[in-house]
């Protein structure tokens, strides 16, 4: 194991996941802290306890976590003694979230005197069982944490319960509301490009630019997530938490400093001033679709509606796309055009920022216009492009569209942690720049509910498109209509 720097905190950790034998803690939890451990990023004596319903000794434990987590390390990452090392901090507590008794087990299996983080990697109608259940078994104090996964609520109302009551166990300074794009390294850097830099600034408000676009598309379907996700749609599963946390990253203000109220209090002001939607803008701003069949990867793939756990009938949305504006000085006339959905082209996130066109057009016969674009692109890969104009070599005053590319995977040496490698270091290390405070996401939530109760009150179906493509045509005229188009 590599050495690090020194540690925030002097205390062993017991980090305990709830959902411990899930998918995402085998995709995503442990090859995150593998990783950590790795780099020595992680306390002298940590633990790491997964709890399950499963009736697993430890050896038939280890076997799960070898045949469902270990294929998601990379085998650059990959070293068979540290691997051994780190299997060595695995306990696993057998516990259902129902049974007091259960705790009390966790809390025979938990060392006194550690710092325990509570990682909620559940269903959000669990969290206040277990929160409540922590409490009653003497296992939350003044060094706990707790980590709560998204989407949490399904509305407003719901979210309120559950801040509610984690609330009564934990102080906002220890709950941890995680979204693991605020952890990808081009979000993050997103900050520094637009406040460290003063030849983007002035230009980063209206009417410099024109139009923002924020996509974050998928190529998978719902597979085995199909019973959970027609309860959720894309609204709540992606817009009302991913896009629009990148959108508030675009639109904030400079905060006063990098203290973690200072910039959420910035991200807050943001989504106060989204403009809220009635009845007759989400008819014309909003587009909702599901895919039906179509080929993916190269390969035929079925429908939405023939997805196993899904309901024939189902008017759940796998795809949106809608029109955002800002009602700032620095946004008046701006509009933000979100897009998300499964089973699309290919797996895409990027954010793209149109500038405005020069006000005389002096080169006419460039098709098109003079597009200026600052291109940020968040996965597959990383990298950050500026667009501009250029002149074909040869006579004549003919321009073409060049890119300024930084290629972040080569302009630096340092490793690239993954995001949940990176926002479980600042969990440990106490950090909550990058996860959001409580008034934010129920701001949140206000803003999305009168969107997903005017789809109701609309009752009308998705619109349909093919698997593989880029989403219903609808979405495409949502923006034609402004003179735009996706930037793919």
């Amino acid at each position: 194991m590599t050495s690090s720097t020194e540690l925030d905190t002097g205390l062993p950790l017991d980090m305990i996941i709830f959902g411990g034998m899930g998918d995402l803690a085998m995709r995503k939890l442990l090859p995150a802290l593998y990783m950590a451990y790795l780099h020595g990023n992680l306390p002298p004596s940590t633990r790491i306890l997964s709890t399950g319903r499963q009736e697993f000794d430890r050896s038939a434990y280890l076997a799960h976590v070898q045949e469902h987590s270990r294929s998601f390390i990379a085998e650059s990452n990959f070293n068979e003694q540290t691997w051994n090392g780190f299997l060595n901090l695995l306990v696993y507590v057998r516990l259902d979230v129902q049974q007091a008794a259960d705790f009390n087990t966790l809390a025979e299996a938990s060392r006194g005197g550690a710092q325990r983080v509570f990682y909620l990697s559940t269903a959000p109608s669990l969290f206040i069982t277990i929160c409540d259940k922590l409490s009653e078994a003497g296992l939350v104090d003044r060094n706990a944490r707790v980590v709560l996964e998204k989407p949490l609520g399904r509305d407003l109302p719901s979210a309120i319960d559950i801040n509610e009551a984690v609330g009564r166990h934990f102080a906002e300074s220890q709950i941890y509301r995680i979204d693991h794009y605020l952890g990808k390294e081009t979000v993050q850097n997103l900050m520094v490009l637009r406040f460290g830099n003063s030849i983007l600034e002035p230009l980063w408000r209206a009417p410099n630019i024109s139009s923002v676009q924020i996509t974050v598309a998928e190529e998978v379907g719902v597979g085995s997530r199909a019973g959970f996700y027609d309860s959720t749609g894309a609204m709540r599963d992606m817009v009302q938490n991913h896009l629009l946390q990148l959108l508030c990253i675009v639109a904030m203000e400079p905060p006063t400093s990098l203290t973690p109220d200072a910039v959420r209090d910035e991200k807050l002001k943001v989504i106060r001033s989204l403009r809220r939607f009635r009845l007759a803008d989400i008819a014309r701003d909003t587009v909702r679709g599901q895919y039906g069949h179509g080929v993916s990867g190269n390969q035929e793939v079925p429908g939405y509606l023939e997805e196993s756990n899904v309901p024939p009938d189902s008017k759940t949305e796998t795809f949106v796309a809608l029109r955002a504006h800002v009602d700032t000085w620095r946004w008046s006339k701006v509009p933000f055009y979100l897009r998300t959905g499964k089973r699309m082209a290919r797996r895409s996130s990027k954010i793209v920022v149109e500038f405005a066109n020069p006000p005389f057009p002096l080169f006419p016969e460039t098709p098109g216009g003079v597009a200026n674009r600052l291109v940020i692109e968040l996965q597959p890969e990383e990298a950050i492009k500026l667009q501009v104009m250029a002149k074909q070599p040869g006579t004549g005053m003919k321009m073409q569209q060049v890119e300024l590319n930084l290629d972040l995977q080569s302009a630096f040496q340092q490793r690239r942690a993954e995001a949940y490698e990176r926002l479980l270091i600042d969990v440990v290390r106490g950090r909550l720049t990058h996860f959001m405070r409580r008034d934010e996401l129920e701001a949140a939530w206000e803003w999305a509910d009168p969107i997903i109760n005017g789809w109701g009150t609309l009752d009308e179906k998705p619109h349909s498109y093919a698997a593989g493509s880029w989403g219903p045509a609808e979405a495409f005229a949502l923006l034609a209509r402004d003179g735009f188009s996706w930037i793919e």
